[in-house]
């Protein structure tokens, strides 16, 4: 066998292993959906605790046995099968990994491997959620928060395709600039989800088509409502002005004020509220910077102030004790830009379903070249900060 021929074998080998993953969340998927498999994977939630400490060693010993044990023989079958179609040795890897998940589960199953594996190990959570292979925090959520999402075992993929990476089901959801028409718009997309929401407005008579706690607010005092974003999940900070083509001394310190300095005393208030380990799971920061980060708005003020909120988020992302999800959205038509070629209802439905997908950078726009120019100036940007601050 050539060097050709042994990388392709290799590759195959890599292969192997991702199939065998794909099976092992596929079976979790119908162990949540298809009734000859649900009570075995009930058998599963019911053997950890909170903290991910084993209820009991006869409850852990029974999930291995009628869970963990046909998963794992699901996974053997299935690559022993296309490894067996398809001919090929590096395929054969697939079930040697599959065995070894079997043999583990059948040991743990019989009392004699009581040490559990990675994503379930007991403790505090030290991590956010992980965005393409699978950690504690990640896992913690699919047995903690809402059942019916967080599938995945190793790699994501599937969580990804599903919308199953992010469970808005019972969410308390706080929108700043809720009155407005970007407001409006991701409060009747997140009711769909199921949500609770609570609308942050500076209009003192704004209602809404859907229901929700209504909090009047003014900027300068965001500090009053830390008591209210303690018991939130997940803060959208979306409110800002556009003053156009104003350049007077006024028009600048306003729109840093709003776009800028209020959306940090927000940002800030808001991470300050991680009080317990599963916060670091369950609390989220949504901030919309706008595609102004790297394109025009052709209003020079806009565009100065949402670029600074950018760069501080993108600052703060680095020591951040929750996940943290930057829009990029591009023009859409709303009080604020009545040119605006996008339908905002349109824009809220791909934010959720993006965020559903796990983006931590949702990217929402007619621009072509903001797809490629954002991810390079944020890795970029990033990478400056970590290197030359602490």
């Amino acid at each position: 066998m050539d060097s050709k021929q042994i990388l392709i074998q290799i590759l195959l080998a890599v292969l192997a292993t991702v199939i065998a993953e794909l099976i092992r969340d596929l079976y979790h998927v119908a162990g949540h959906y298809w009734s000859p498999l649900q009570a075995a994977h009930t058998l599963h939630h019911k053997a950890y605790r909170r903290d991910l400490s084993i209820v009991s060693l006869e409850a852990y010993r029974k999930a291995q046995w009628h869970n963990d044990t046909p998963e794992a023989t699901a996974m053997l079958l299935l690559t022993g099968a296309i490894a067996f179609a398809f001919a090929q040795p590096g395929l054969w890897f697939g079930c040697l990994y599959s065995a070894g998940f079997l043999a583990t589960a059948i040991a743990r199953s019989q009392g004699f491997l009581l040490e559990t594996d990675l994503t379930h190990k007991p403790g505090d959570l030290t991590e956010i959620p992980s965005v393409w292979t699978v950690n504690r925090t990640y896992h913690w959520r699919h047995h903690f928060d809402q059942g019916n999402a967080y599938f995945c075992g190793h790699y994501t993929f599937l969580d990804k395709m599903l919308g199953t990476s992010l469970s808005l089901k019972g969410k308390t959801i706080a929108i700043t600039g809720a009155s407005g028409t970007m407001g409006r718009s991701l409060m009747s997309e997140l009711a769909k989800q199921g949500a609770k929401l609570i609308a942050i407005t500076t209009a003192t008579d704004a209602q809404f088509d859907v229901p929700a706690e209504v909090i009047v607010w003014q900027s300068g005092a965001e500090t009053k409502l830390r008591d209210r974003l303690q018991k939130v999940d997940i803060l959208i900070i979306n409110h800002g002005i556009n003053v156009h083509g104003d350049r007077t001394p006024e028009a600048i310190a306003r729109s840093f004020e709003i776009n800028t300095f209020s959306a940090w005393r927000f940002a800030e208030l808001f991470l300050s509220t991680v009080q317990k380990s599963s916060d670091r799971a369950l609390k989220e920061l949504w901030i919309n910077t706008s595609e102004a980060e790297v394109s025009p708005a052709l209003s020079p003020l806009y565009e100065l102030s949402k670029r600074t909120l950018g760069d501080l988020i993108t600052l703060r992302r680095l020591d951040a004790p929750f996940t943290i999800r930057k829009l990029i959205l591009g023009p859409f038509k709303s009080n604020l830009n009545p040119v605006g070629v996008m339908s905002a209802d349109w824009v809220a439905w791909a934010i959720v379903a993006l965020a559903k997908r796990d983006f931590r950078d949702i990217i929402v726009t007619i621009n072509p070249l903001t797809y490629i120019f954002f991810p390079v100036k944020e890795v970029l940007r990033s990478l400056y900060f970590r290197l030359f601050s602490r």
